[in-house]
């Protein structure tokens, strides 16, 4: 049990260093650099580091990044972004480290064996936290300097238990970054056929090449849409003279896939046409985001606190929206009206600061002024969320141009953002609802993990999950 490890402080494992203070024309270029970002949104240092900075040797050997190297953020604006930890599970060659954070290295000559992945969980546990923000100061700024740091102490197991403990909560993490990194592709790639269709019009630019070179024009949308040469395309589906059902060298397996292909190829004409957004498929119509869906605003929510305290929605607002989740640090009444209570699978668009939009996967919650809570009844969800974001980085230089305090946009800005719609069914394409269903599914599974973790991260830590047994 925990009861029988001994307590270190920090100071006698580790060396404390300061890191680089650059000026801003430093950055850019140059050698790899460890932000305050990279330490504060990590448990441990990220593959890559995320800015370039022009160092020379002096400050790259002084400011080196070591397997084992711990990193605090040492000040701040805020209390809880005080103190917190990464742990570099790598040698970074050349790389240096923020002058607003501290490395601790392990020492050559303690006795302690340290395991980096377990230190790396155990900087961010509440136990620890928790003892930090008892030592660090506030004035104007948070602050953490090397005194308090020596005051600070951590339990020990055996390395064997460290090692145990590092082992199970590390799948659980690195199954999160999986369908992390799964999910940023599948998102990249919805976006990237999205416009290849709706914007740039690729399978009717193909049927209209292919009728002027005397090929067959469905063939040549088929195979734009799947993302093949005319050559490829046909190599996985032989053309039969149009007895397909019949025809045996396309397979069962593949009927379905031609089937769609062909279905989404007739919502594609074999002509474009002058509109107010330029060349459109003929028969195509022009509408704006806000003919497409219904963008409700949320709520002033300080005005709907809840009577119960054990009754009520955690606050969505911008900063809940790029974290992904509600912590309920804010509260509102569960009985505000319900257009403006978010919940897991609705498209939620921020109009003021940072302009974001994302599908919320965060559980039940309350939308916040600033917010939209994006919905349609006429059209699917993919097809307005891509719309809007096809329009995000016009809004962004829109916020950007007006900026004094909080750059926004406005509702008629919503308004003058034109999209082409197509004729025919959207129901039938479900390339984009199949690729929005699954990065729910795994945004989802994620926070199930995420807690999954963050619940047996203090039970492992204090002992209270047995591991004398661990092999």
């Amino acid at each position: 049990m925990s009861a029988d490890w001994p307590e270190i402080s920090l100071t006698d494992i580790y060396d404390i260093s300061s890191g680089l203070s650059k000026s801003a024309d430093s950055f850019g270029s140059g050698y790899p650099f460890l932000s305050f970002k990279d330490v504060f949104g990590n448990f441990f240092l990220p593959n890559r580091l995320s800015q370039l900075v022009e160092s020379n040797e002096k400050e790259r050997l002084k400011g080196s990044i070591l397997r084992g190297d711990v990193f605090l953020t040492r000040t701040s604006e805020t209390m809880h972004e005080l103190g917190m930890s990464s742990v570099a599970l790598k040698n970074y060659k050349n790389a240096t480290f923020n002058g607003f954070t501290k490395r601790l290295r392990p020492k050559e000559s303690t006795p302690c064996k340290v395991h980096p992945e377990y230190i790396g969980y155990y900087l961010r546990s509440r136990i620890f936290r928790t003892n930090m923000l008892a030592f660090s100061t506030m004035s104007t700024r948070a602050s953490l300097n090397n005194e308090m740091i020596g005051r600070l102490t951590i339990k020990l197991p055996p390395l064997k238990i460290q090692q145990y403990i590092s082992k199970i909560l590390k799948t659980l993490d690195d199954k999160i970054e999986l369908n992390r990194q799964t999910n940023q592709t599948l998102e990249h790639l919805a976006q990237a056929i999205f416009k290849s269709w709706f914007v740039d019009f690729e399978p009717t630019r193909a049927k209209i090449a292919a009728k002027a070179n005397g090929e067959d024009p469905e063939r040549a949308a088929m195979a734009a849409i799947a993302g093949k040469t005319l050559e490829q395309f046909d190599a996985l589906f032989p053309d039969d003279g149009g007895h397909e059902s019949t025809h045996v060298t396309v397979a069962d397996s593949a009927r379905d896939t031609l089937a769609n292909l062909k279905a989404t190829a007739a919502l594609f004409p074999e002509r474009l046409v002058e509109s107010e957004l330029g060349e459109v498929p003929e028969g195509w119509g022009v509408k704006s985001l806000v003919e497409l869906a219904h963008y409700q605003n949320g709520l002033a929510l300080q005005k709907f606190r809840p009577e119960n305290i054990n009754n009520f929605l955690p606050v969505l607002k911008i900063a809940q929206l790029k974290k992904g989740y509600a912590d309920g640090s804010e509260k509102a009444s569960p009985n505000i009206k319900s257009e403006c209570i978010v919940s897991n699978g609705d498209m939620v668009f921020s109009w003021s600061g940072s302009l974001l939009i994302d599908v919320w996967c965060g559980g039940k919650a309350a939308l916040n002024q600033h917010l939209f809570k994006v919905t349609s009844e006429h059209y699917p969800k993919w097809f307005y969320y891509y719309w809007t974001k096809q329009h995000l980085e016009s809004f962004q230089q829109i916020a950007a141009d007006k900026a004094v305090t909080m750059g926004h946009i406005k509702r008629s800005h919503l308004t003058e953002a034109k999209c082409a719609v197509p004729s025919g069914n959207l129901d039938q394409i479900n390339v984009f609802s199949n690729l929005l269903d699954k990065l729910i599914e795994q945004r989802l599974e994620n926070n199930t993990l995420e807690q999954l973790r963050d619940t047996l991260l203090p039970k492992l830590l204090s002992g209270e999950i047995n591991l004398c047994e661990a092999p």
